[in-house]
């Protein structure tokens, strides 16, 4: 296999079924772990923006389709799903899996966007080539990061934490 499609399935685990897109969302999970470990927020962010380059770039080396294998996409939404949890255990100086209920919200809600692709999310999604496979995944993980977020106003709005 060319290496435009092991990045595009990342490393191959968008070959796993059923259900690659959640596969790569879980892969995703331990992955952005390290990389807060490894330097916070920032090390997370610009992760996400290599993966997005990266990716775009093994998808149109790819022929551009948005194959299901393809689960690139969703190692960007997971990641930029997960950074207010980051932001927010590195503000508060906490470990990150001290977060558990981020990790939660981020999981379900950018899964639960990625599948019902609502408003700008399945315009993007119906979007040929790259842009498309890219932007769909990346508009899901900005409104799971938005969840995450109130989530958390919400949560230590009535517990006062």
């Amino acid at each position: 296999m060319r290496l435009s499609r092991a990045i595009a399935t990342f490393g191959y685990v968008g070959l796993m079924r059923p259900a690659p897109g959640t596969w790569g969302s879980l892969v995703a999970l331990p992955l952005a772990w390290a990389l807060h470990v490894a330097g916070g927020p920032v090390a997370l962010a610009v992760a996400v923006a290599v993966v997005v380059a990266v990716g775009w770039w093994a998808v149109a080396g790819e022929g551009g389709a948005d194959e299901s294998e393809f689960v690139i996409d969703e190692v960007a939404g997971m990641w930029i799903a997960l950074l207010p949890v980051s932001v927010g255990a590195a503000h508060a100086g906490a470990g990150i899996l001290a977060l558990w209920p981020g990790w939660l919200v981020a999981f379900v809600a950018f899964r639960l966007f990625d599948t019902w692709k609502p408003g700008p999310i399945g315009w993007a999604d119906r979007k040929r080539g790259p842009m498309g496979v890219m932007l769909d995944d990346i508009l899901a993980g900005i409104a799971a990061a938005v969840c995450v977020g109130a989530g958390a106003a919400i949560a230590h709005g009535l517990m006062g934490a």
